[in-house]
């Protein structure tokens, strides 16, 4: 899976120490803030003063200061004559007395006279966090190969909090050499522009929702904003018993430009598929609803049939099957723009274990003895993360009931085919349609998993969040900020949640400024809708409560971001079978605070990995991202990603440092924002990131870090082959002894409701679920007391 080697070790050839007791740091100013910026004056070890060997890995490498400089009398050239991997860099010594001092939250302007021999050397930070000592930050940019002495800037992102220094240089990881002087670092003045209210005073710190005028054609649960802007709507039957049984299959296409939508005839029940978008910009629909559940026989059942949406023709065609079926799979793009997929469904209605892989070179699903298989059964709907090495984390969110076995969250290296605990995630058993996403920026590699529920137990949803580090050695999740609370509807109208009243069904979008909202949600299984939405700042660890939708979201419902900035809300498919039409729109705080920055031009909207891009602007902007746009359903886009795009500033022009490293952005297209130091987004740009033939001339290793290397947890290899894990029919938390096949009764009450017919009946008659045929001759929850085969009669409630 992982054509890239994994950074394995980093070794310093001088003096890297980490946890340093530092000083007070001094206020920087707008000065030079590098001693010996052009190596006139001696240190030790050969090198000069403030300056260290450092690197790692196998390479024959050599040190030397040179009187070929820029100015002056010296330079520094790194050189490396052979290169198993690795890489070899000068970097600014890593002590108080050396390291410049900075200030969380500012940004620095970096730069440095360079030649090279070599296509493979980028700038390099490290950063000293005042509780964990040194650690690698972040790659900025790849430098050209230049004969001749040129220029290299680049900005640095944010600084993160309790960073009080940094050091920096060139990295060399490939044969040949770079040569460097003239070095400077400074602090990026404050230019704040005035932030301008154009609303009201509420709407400007907390946001707006609209519901649109025109409602939702189909019963759509899977939405894909597609490479034009557009959003796929995915229905299928829609969880409609009538539209299954009448083989009536359905899509759609949203215009936000025009508001208005197109059905798309679709050729097979995609309820409860997956998707993923292939480099291309196509959209691969994997699976779906091959029957819907028999009373007291078999459960739902997954097709093996996989199709390709195309965004250009808007139409659907088939691909090669999968080796078995999935309903509700998962779906992760790779960085060698493959797709690989675990859990869900089989045709028989028992749990998958079988792994597949789609291949973007052959185009197809790959035969089963082609696939690395662990015979593992991960659930439905298993949120499986790449990370920045080509291994996949698991975070615990998942559809229906329990969590895997063991701790909840685990790592998946495909190569080795192991899979290792990963501790720290709580009530792991209660993370059912909870939400992770992938923070701001990627290359920071933290995981946020909020939210969740059990519809085994039928528990209240919580109000839980986990934060893991991934850049650590032994990653564990840690308990974050609890979820805000809102109203809940339990059938006579919104009330304050109470106690540790939380939710499930949550959505959660990233947002071009860096942040993440949640929002949408319900208490129960299919039932009690929560209102509320708060903004999560990956900086400050912390919850903003933030304007609510004003329509119910819990089941089936989606969200995600537009190219514009907004947010779009759509669906809520309550337990009673109805479903919500109408769409909703949040507009965020930053779009109200005057007027936005502008992309004026990209010059080539090709990109690939390594690149330095041009763009112009209108006005000057503090950063930029790419945006990996959604793919989402049940609460789960395990691909949604923002990679951060370090700039070099000059004027209106901005250069955009693109990542070498592909498993931080996998190949595909991408939002591309621009944002002020506000807050506020530009309209969002399309690119197009290109996949591995791009790479030809880079070796991506250099740029995979050891993170998550010393993992302590349990290791399982592969088990012994099978056929599937058997799994209940009950599995979605329905009674399906009650109500037509789109009705879901549920197999556990919440806990408030007493277990007699009659509160059983008063709570199924407030949620709306009318008449109740009692489908065959049992009756599982005691609902038809008289037996007259209809369940909640007159009868039935007074014999309770």
């Amino acid at each position: 899976m992982n054509e890239y080697r994994r950074r394995t070790a980093f070794v310093g050839v001088g003096v890297l120490t980490a946890g340093l007791l530092l000083t007070s740091p001094q206020t920087a100013s707008a000065a030079n803030l590098i001693k010996n910026p052009g190596f006139e004056t001696a240190g030790t070890d050969g090198m000069p003063y403030c300056w260290e060997k450092s690197g790692w890995g196998d390479n024959d490498f050599s040190f030397a200061t040179t009187t070929d400089a820029h100015s002056g009398t010296k330079a520094m050239k790194v050189t490396l004559t052979r290169r198993v991997d690795g890489d070899r860099k000068a970097l600014i010594t890593e002590s108080t007395a050396c390291a410049p001092v900075v200030s969380p939250g500012k940004q620095y302007d970096l730069s440095l006279w360079y030649k090279t021999t070599t296509p493979d050397a980028s700038v390099t930070l490290f950063r000293h966090d005042t509780t964990a000592g040194w650690q690698y930050w972040t790659d900025l940019k790849t430098l050209e190969m230049r004969g001749s002495w040129t220029q290299a800037s680049v900005r640095t992102p944010d600084v993160p909090a309790g960073t009080d220094r940094i050091t920096w240089g060139v990295s060399v990881y490939g044969s040949g050499s770079a040569t460097t002087d003239d070095y400077t670092m400074e602090q990026v003045p404050d230019v704040l522009p005035p932030a301008t209210c154009t609303g009201t005073a509420e709407e400007c710190a907390n946001g707006r929702w609209s519901v649109l005028p025109t409602q939702n054609p189909v019963r759509s649960m899977h939405s894909v904003v597609l490479k034009n802007g557009k959003v796929l709507l995915i229905a299928g039957s829609g969880n409609s018993e009538e539209q299954f049984d009448a083989g009536t299959f359905t899509s759609a296409v949203y215009n936000p430009a025009t508001g208005t939508y197109k059905v798309i005839p679709t050729p097979k029940d995609m309820f409860c598929a997956g998707h993923v978008q292939l480099q291309d910009g196509r959209v691969l629909v994997m699976s779906g609803n091959k029957a819907f559940p028999v009373a007291g026989g078999h459960g739902y059942e997954g097709f093996k049939d996989s199709y390709i949406f195309d965004p250009v023709t808007e139409t659907y065609s088939k691909t090669n099957d999968l080796n078995d079926g999935h309903w509700y799979p998962s779906a992760t793009e790779l960085g060698n723009g493959d797709i690989i997929s675990f859990g869900g469904l089989r045709e028989d209605s028992t749990g998958s274990v079988t792994a597949e892989l789609w291949s973007d070179a052959q185009q197809k699903w790959l035969p089963l003895w082609q696939v690395n298989q662990t015979w593992s059964y991960w659930g439905l709907y298993p949120s499986m993360i790449l990370m920045q090495d080509g291994r996949l984390f698991y975070s615990g969110s998942h559809v229906f009931g329990n969590n895997i076995p063991g701790t909840g969250a685990a790592i998946y290296d495909y190569g080795a085919n192991t899979i290792t605990q990963i501790p720290g995630l709580q009530k792991k058993d209660e993370r059912d349609q909870s939400a992770s996403v992938l923070l701001p920026p990627a290359q920071d590699q933290k995981v946020l998993t909020l939210g969740g529920g059990n519809i085994d137990s039928n528990p209240d949803g919580n109000r839980l969040t986990d934060v893991i580090d991934l850049k650590a050695a032994n990653p564990a999740y840690v308990a974050g900020p609890p979820i805000p609370q809102g109203t809940v509807d339990l059938g006579n109208g919104p009330v304050a949640e109470t106690g540790n009243q939380g939710k499930m069904y949550v959505s959660a979008v990233l947002l071009p400024d860096g942040k993440v909202l949640e929002t949408g949600g319900a208490l129960h299984n299919r039932a009690d809708p929560v209102f509320e939405s708060s903004i999560y700042d990956p900086a400050t660890n912390t919850f903003d409560p933030v304007a609510a939708d004003p329509q119910a979201r819990g089941y089936h419902s989606s969200s995600f971001l537009l190219p514009d900035g907004r947010v779009m809300s759509t669906g809520d498919n309550p337990g009673n079978g109805t479903w919500n039409h109408n769409v909703s729109i949040y507009t965020p705080p930053y779009l109200l605070k005057g007027t936005r920055p502008t992309i004026t031009s990209v010059i080539d909207t090709e990109w690939n990995y390594g690149d330095t891009q041009r763009i112009t602007v209108d006005r000057p902007v503090a950063k930029a991202e790419l945006i990996r746009p959604a793919a989402v359903t049940h609460s789960s886009d395990p691909n949604q990603r923002f990679v951060d795009l370090p700039l070099s500033v000059d004027g209106n022009n901005v250069d955009l440092n693109v990542t070498s490293n592909p498993d931080l952005a996998p190949p595909g297209w991408y939002m591309l924002f621009a944002v002020d130091a506000n807050g506020v987004p530009s309209v969002a740009k399309w690119v197009h990131l290109q996949g591995p033939a791009a790479l030809s001339a880079t070796d991506a290793s250099a740029h995979v870090h050891s993170f998550a290397d010393s993992l302590e947890g349990k290791v399982a290899e592969p088990g012994k082959k099978r056929t599937s894990q058997k799994v209940s029919p009950t599995v979605s938390g329905c009674d399906r002894h009650y109500g037509t096949i789109n009705v879901c009764v549920p197999t556990a009450f919440p806990a408030v409701v007493n277990k007699t017919t009659a509160a059983r009946c008063a709570w199924l008659k407030k949620n709306d679920y009318g008449r109740l045929k009692v489908n065959g001759g049992d009756d599982p929850l005691g609902l038809d007391r008289d037996r007259d085969g209809v369940a909640c009669g007159k009868g039935d409630v007074k014999k309770s």
